[in-house]
């Protein structure tokens, strides 16, 4: 059964496309674009008059805690949350419980992603076995089970020894390195930025140093070998000139921020509580203004939630004792709607940060409305207004700092290989 868009303003920058167009869908592939196309008998018409009608949204940077704890998220119900957003594919981190770190656990991801998943799972496996930073894992055998980059998120690998010799088997292998980048020494048992805020609330700090130290290294190891590294969840202003610098020079160097970098301060954890603790923490509004401007000029390639499921009793604590993390996957896209209303960025740009960028950093063929195509598509109504409420939320967890507060920009339909798994209405 086919499938036809008509109406919608279709955004593709790979294609160069912004313009209201027909999309029509055959067996889960993109047949076709234009004007007033014949879709012939039996094919089902989605309306997407006054829609954005982009390629589907990919966030390359989650945590769907599944397999080991599954009580704070699992795969069905990260893909759902997902889904609710407008991504139509999702990459895992490999911290979980076992750690992602070898075929048996990629394989449990993939099977159970391809069984009951509303949306494409791509799994990351670690970088060092059992994520410990001591001995890299077996690359190849993790590539062939299904993982399309390495990380130790969460973790940094502090050996720099140990980081060229990853950077180096991972580009023979073919695979992308994700970096961690914090120096652990510099961070110590910091709960927060260190700053005004810290000081007034009386918590321990972490210094800006502890990123930017960690991304100079990173930044200097790819330089040197002369291969590719992701960095993740940029948040400092000192990170994005390094990145932007290491570029200039003509290093091979991606890196990624989140939502809450270009929309919060750390002064938000004065009302947030441990909503608004995370790591890398909230940073102060100079640095929210230095990520802004990254993603402005190209800098930062793409924008990825670092969604992070943890349940009440992990947050409602001791601002020292709880968990780093937020969820992100359902409000992720109005934050990020948000830039082009403030003219940080245009649509296209953004659509190359939330689709067609991911994508080729991770080699996954998507991120595209091109003929011949697999059918991923997410329909945005950029106007609509809504209220962040938890009970409406489909991740099992509710960690988000924007309980309450209203949102404006919703995905409406989310489509994945041609089939309707999302619709709002």
């Amino acid at each position: 059964m086919g499938l036809l868009l008509r109406g919608g303003r279709v955004v593709d920058p790979s294609q160069g496309i912004d313009e209201i167009l027909e999309i029509l869908i055959e067996d889960g592939i993109i047949k076709e674009l234009g004007k007033a196309l014949n879709a012939g008998k039996g094919v089902e018409t989605i309306d997407a008059t006054g829609l954005l009608v982009a390629p589907g949204l990919i966030d390359m940077h989650v945590h769907l805690r599944d397999p080991g704890l599954e009580y704070k998220e699992d795969i069905v119900s990260g893909c759902r949350a997902a889904a609710a957003g407008g991504f139509t594919s999702v990459a895992c981190m490999p911290n979980t419980k076992p750690v992602n770190d070898n075929e048996t656990v990629t394989a449990y991801i993939v099977n159970k992603a391809k069984t009951e998943a509303m949306v494409n799972v791509f799994p990351i496996g670690a970088i060092t076995q059992g994520s410990k930073g001591e001995e890299l894992v077996e690359m190849v055998a993790l590539k062939e089970s299904g993982c399309v980059a390495l990380s130790d998120d969460g973790r940094p690998v502090t050996d720099a020894v140990l980081m060229r010799q990853a950077l180096e088997c991972a580009g023979k292998t073919g695979i992308i390195v994700i970096a961690h980048a914090e120096e652990v020494a510099l961070a110590g048992d910091g709960v927060m930025n260190e700053g005004v805020t810290s000081r007034e609330l009386g918590l321990k700090g972490i210094p800006w140093a502890a990123e930017d130290t960690a991304v100079a290294r990173d930044v200097y190891l790819a330089e040197f070998t002369g291969l590719p590294i992701h960095i993740a969840h940029l948040s400092t202003r000192g990170a994005v000139r390094i990145i932007r610098n290491a570029k200039a020079r003509g290093v091979r160097v991606t890196c990624e921020t989140a939502p809450h970098y270009f929309s919060l301060t750390d002064d938000a954890v004065r009302s947030c509580k441990a909503n608004a603790k995370m790591n890398p923490p909230l940073r102060e509004a100079a640095d929210v203004a230095a990520i802004k401007a990254g993603l402005a000029d190209g800098t930062i390639d793409a924008i990825a939630t670092d969604h992070a499921p943890h349940q009440g009793h992990e947050k409602g604590i001791d601002f020292n004792q709880a968990l780093n993390g937020i969820i992100g996957l359902e409000t992720s896209l109005p934050l990020s709607l948000k830039l082009v209303e403030e003219k940080v960025l245009g649509i296209t740009a953004l659509v190359e940060k939330m689709s067609v960028n991911p994508a080729r950093i991770l080699g996954i063929g998507r991120g595209t409305l091109k003929p011949g195509a697999v059918a991923d598509i997410t329909i945005i109504d950029p106007v609509l207004k809504w209220v962040v409420e938890a009970e409406k939320l489909a991740s099992k967890s509710k960690n988000s700092p924007w309980l309450g507060e209203k949102m404006k920009g919703r995905a409406v339909y989310t489509i994945v290989g041609g089939k309707v798994v999302y619709k709002l209405f």
